[in-house]
């Protein structure tokens, strides 16, 4: 495993990290997970150098929080870094142009779900806390610093993190000249490249670490997907890939499928191509077996991309903008 190191907090991260959504399970979650099985990938994922774990308190309503600090309580000997989020009070996923701080992240809110984490997690501080949701018209509100000053200065909170809405990587810009966030996490992949734009070079100037999660969009990037591909009810992924999104989001992975090397799979393409890119210090697929550990992590120190294959990877971006059905 190589390592990278994360902004100004200096920590040393795997460059392949553990995104722990789909482990989790529950309402709004992906189907089909379960305690044994996810306990398994994340041991394995330790035997093979992973050292950073992403999480959140609504995966499984502090579920995921739990697994993980069981893995931190068997593992003591072992530096692990832990990243999680503080959900919206008001449960909405992305949140919008509309949406009020003091509905979302209201101070006692803040300091409420930073000692819930703390509980499920076992541990007295936290490596990084995210906010779960992010509008850049916050950026100086008072409401949201002052408890987060209150946190670093108690020693409870290591670094902050805020977890950028879905196609929207400059709905932060402002919030980063605050000097309180140490870190972002964003949707980076293959097809969303638009983080290049402006985000990234914003967090190298500053020293801010960079979270590239969804690195298979979602599932598409495994080049698994059909057009007639489907997902029970209560899967988070059902009320995602509606037809609209569903056939798009095919059909470019099968032009994808073209360029992809005879010796490579699309989801080792997916992810060197993220690592290839100096801001990122992470990237965090979900890992659901240890199958998916073994692929994922075994990435980490391949050979970078030829100039050839990236430049044919850049012409498949995709630019998009937020839906009714993009959460």
């Amino acid at each position: 495993m190589e390592y990278r190191r994360f902004g100004r907090l200096g920590y040393q991260v795997s460059e392949v990290g553990y995104g722990m959504w789909g482990i989790a399970g529950g309402e709004g979650g992906w189907s089909g997970a379960d305690d044994v099985t996810g306990r398994e990938a994340l041991a394995e994922s330790i035997r093979h150098g992973c050292n950073f774990f992403d999480t959140a308190w609504i995966y499984g309503r502090g579920h995921s929080e739990e697994l993980l600090g069981q893995l931190l309580e068997e593992h003591q000997e072992k530096r692990l870094y832990v990243a999680t989020k503080i959900p919206p009070k008001d449960r909405k996923w992305p949140s919008t142009r509309d949406s009020r701080l003091a509905d979302v992240f209201p101070e006692d809110h803040i300091l409420e779900y930073t000692r819930k984490s703390l509980d499920g997690l076992g541990t007295e501080s936290i490596d990084l806390l995210q906010f779960h949701v992010w509008e850049d018209s916050w950026a100086d509100d008072p409401q949201w610093q002052d408890p987060i000053r209150r946190l670093k200065d108690e020693g409870v909170v290591k670094g902050v993190g805020i977890s950028v809405n879905r196609w929207e990587p400059t709905n932060v810009l402002k919030t980063l000249d605050t000097g309180l966030v140490d870190a972002v996490q964003v949707i980076y992949n293959i097809f969303d490249q638009a983080p290049e734009d402006e985000l990234f070079a914003a967090c190298q100037e500053r020293d801010i670490a960079v979270i590239a999660r969804v690195p298979f969009d979602e599932g598409t990037l495994t080049g698994t997907l059909t057009h007639e591909t489907t997902w029970p009810e209560d899967d988070w992924r059902s009320s995602y890939f509606v037809p609209e999104n569903l056939h798009a989001s095919v059909d470019r992975a099968d032009r994808l499928k073209k360029v992809v090397p005879a010796d490579m799979t699309m989801p080792e393409l997916a992810l060197r191509f993220i690592l290839r890119h100096p801001a990122v210090s992470t990237v965090i697929p979900g890992m659901r077996s240890v199958r998916h550990v073994a692929a994922n992590l075994g990435v980490s120190g391949a050979e970078p991309l030829s100039p050839e294959l990236y430049a044919e990877l850049r012409r498949h971006r995709w630019d998009r903008t937020p839906t009714a059905w993009s959460q």
